[in-house]
């Protein structure tokens, strides 16, 4: 069965997020895993990405870089394996709607995890 020929609307829109969220999924790893070969491995990168900041948050380069591609991993194997209950637990009026939400959340986290490994990038230039 293809995309086009899913029984009802949840099945389609969940198979066309699933499709996105993976291809989110395998771009933010690869550029976080291009910035971890040039970027500087310390225990604090935020003292390094802005100095005038401070040092109020700790965070090695592992977990500065790959926290968000961890994330966007996590939800696409949840979303993958809760498909029936994802279908029962409908809490809005539409599903399009549900998906929507969806979207926008994991495109911010897309979006951090880039901006993230990139800041490292520019840290170590």
């Amino acid at each position: 069965m293809t995309i086009d020929e899913a029984r009802d609307d949840f099945s389609r829109l969940h198979r066309t997020f699933m499709v996105h969220l993976g291809i989110a999924s395998g771009l933010a790893w690869a550029t976080a895993l291009y910035a971890a070969i040039y970027a500087p491995w310390v225990r604090n990168i935020r003292a390094l990405i802005d100095p005038a900041a401070g040092l109020d948050r700790v965070e090695s380069t592992v977990s500065y870089l790959f926290a968000m591609p961890a994330v966007l991993v996590l939800a696409w194997v949840s979303l993958y394996f809760g498909r029936e209950m994802l279908r029962r637990a409908q809490t809005l009026s539409n599903v399009a709607l549900e998906f929507a939400a969806a979207a926008v959340v994991a495109f911010g986290i897309f979006y951090l995890s880039i901006d993230r490994a990139l800041a490292a990038l520019h840290a170590s230039f």
